[in-house]
């Protein structure tokens, strides 16, 4: 008993001494008050602060409808614009896979449409620009949802390099699979796609200011056509979507405020929330400015989360790492749950047609490690086998039962 206190009194000394070692450098970071007036250098309209000022947001949603309706004359189009479509895909990890081979199996339907808007937290990040782009990627989304591996995203450090670093693991493998797939040539189409009036939008954590970050992943993809630092930003963007904070390292940021440089620490999107469409607080005015704008056009949000929302039961060890590490995972679920509730109400209230996927409680195989290859494979192939055969969308969270028909917002656009 002796020795195992004076071994944890080592322990904690060594601890507290490598304390004042463990901090890495870093730019300043941006001051409170300047938060929402840090811009990136160079591109402009690359990203929204969505807690604060929503006029930039709500003009680059204006901005794209002229530009579809311009698009949409000049293929001599005489009929009505066709439904507006909206994808959110959701933060989950390795769990992702799901999203992945749902998508896939929804082409093999014909009936997966072309999205106007799609959004994507952390392993959704990944997927969204894939799915935003259309089913000719989906051997893209296959490989990188059955073919990777856990060296294929990180590599762990050692106790010490942990401790006196900023992650527990190097996370260097996800950047070059991340720059492997997108290319300036793929972000040329997601341009193409963005200058016809569609939107990818991207969610990270400003963990600085604890704020919610939307990139603008399409004006940042037009950007790159003239400015090369355009390209790493996206892919750094994606990155930081997906940096699990404590297990992969955040990704600093360089920003400007009136021309002095500082930097913003970024990680998982999912540090905030695990989905999100368009912003819940938009003003009435605002509000029903956007309704106008599609007044009688057929709206319709679908929601993949990469999760189960059924009670995951599993035999904790009695050890403070496991005990913690539980407590977290439940955390993040009641997070995403509760991230759903607030998009059906969203959908209610604009008058959108919702529609809900998620992971089965049938869904069983065994989860041994982070990005286990053969568990990645056999979700891909469960979401591939529900998209093939026509996925049952639910209408409400589990929990609320059968949706209304039709909404207050949808029954006056009606």
């Amino acid at each position: 008993m002796r020795r195992a206190l004076l071994t944890l009194h080592a322990l904690a000394i060594i601890l507290f001494l490598l304390q004042g070692c463990a901090s890495l450098d870093r730019l300043n970071a941006v001051p409170r008050q300047d938060t929402i007036r840090a811009e990136i250098p160079g591109i402009p309209n690359a990203r929204f602060w969505v807690d604060a000022d929503l006029t930039p947001m709500v003009q680059e949603m204006h901005v794209a409808i002229e530009r579809e309706q311009a698009t949409w004359i000049q293929d001599k189009q005489k009929a009505p614009l066709p439904p507006a479509n909206f994808l959110t895909v959701s933060g989950g990890g390795d769990d992702g896979a799901f999203g992945a081979g749902l998508l896939v199996g929804w082409t093999q339907t014909g009936t997966r449409p072309s999205f106007k808007l799609v959004t994507g937290v952390s392993t959704g990040a990944l997927i969204a620009p894939f799915a935003f782009l259309g089913s000719e990627y989906d051997e893209t989304l296959r490989a990188v949802y059955t073919q990777v591996s856990p060296n294929s995203i990180a590599v762990p450090r050692s106790l010490l390099a942990a401790l006196t670093s900023d992650a527990l693991a190097d996370n260097q493998p996800l950047f070059a699979l991340i720059s492997q797939y997108f290319t300036p040539e793929l972000l040329a189409r997601i341009a193409g796609e963005y200058r016809k009036g569609r939107l990818l939008l991207i969610g990270t954590t400003n963990l600085d200011a604890r704020r919610p970050v939307v990139w603008n992943m399409g004006a940042i993809a037009a950007a790159a056509q003239n400015n090369p630092q355009a390209v790493d930003l996206f892919r750094h963007i994606l990155l930081a979507s997906a940096a699990i904070p404590g297990e992969f390292p955040p990704v600093m940021f360089n920003v400007e405020v009136d021309g002095k440089p500082y930097q913003e620490m970024h990680v998982d999107g999912g540090a905030m929330r695990q989905l999100f469409l368009y912003p819940m607080n938009l003003s009435d005015t605002a509000r029903q400015e956007h309704i106008t704008l599609f007044v009688k056009r057929q709206r319709n949000a679908y929601i993949i989360r990469n999760a189960r929302l059924d009670p995951d039961w599993a035999s904790v060890e009695r050890s403070t790492l496991n005990i913690a590490g539980r407590a977290i995972s439940s955390l993040i679920q009641t997070q995403g749950i509760g991230d759903l509730y607030r998009l059906y109400l969203e959908a209610l209230k604009d008058g959108l047609d919702f529609n809900l996927a998620y992971i089965g409680a049938d869904f069983n195989a065994e989860h041994k490690e982070n990005f286990d290859t053969t568990y990645m494979r056999a979700l891909f192939d469960y979401g591939y086998q529900l998209g093939r055969k026509g996925y049952p969308w639910q209408k409400a969270p589990p929990e609320l039962g059968t949706a209304p028909a039709i909404s207050t917002a949808a029954a006056r656009l009606r």
